[in-house]
């Protein structure tokens, strides 16, 4: 819905996109943000996962690791504003799964939702970016 007054500037539009945030549930593998941004404008979020899981051995949360992309809002150069749901992603472990291991279920899990990112993983490194222009 296009607002009257506001105009489109790419560059503060492009900037706008979701908090990466993470937490690590489990005793030995650790996960840590290295780029905490996932930008429209394409500038990837970024995530280290190191160590050896311990793994889930309960129902509890105990033995995962969880991921957060915030809710966000932009602009598109026609005027109409898009709403970007948050979502936060959980993966329990296996004991002893590695960093690369957990960094590939990251990855596949957001690439088979219907959110509008895609991930790859390189070794325990995840890369996250936003699809939608």
């Amino acid at each position: 819905m296009k607002k009257k007054g506001h105009v489109y500037i790419p560059e503060v539009e492009l900037a706008k996109g979701a908090n990466l945030e993470v937490a690590s549930y489990d005793k030995t593998q650790k996960i840590i943000v290295t780029a905490a941004k996932v930008t429209v404008g394409g500038i990837p979020g970024r995530a280290e996962i190191s160590g050896t899981a311990t793994g889930r051995h309960d129902a509890t949360i105990d033995g995962t690791l969880s991921i957060w992309l915030s809710i966000f809002r932009y602009m598109r150069p026609d005027g109409t504003t898009d709403h970007v749901a948050g979502w936060n992603i959980m993966i329990p472990l296996a004991a002893g799964q590695t960093a690369a291991a957990t960094a590939k279920a990251f990855a596949d899990y957001i690439n088979a939702g219907t959110r509008p990112y895609q991930a790859t993983a390189t070794g325990g490194k995840l890369k996250i970016v936003f699809t939608l222009k």
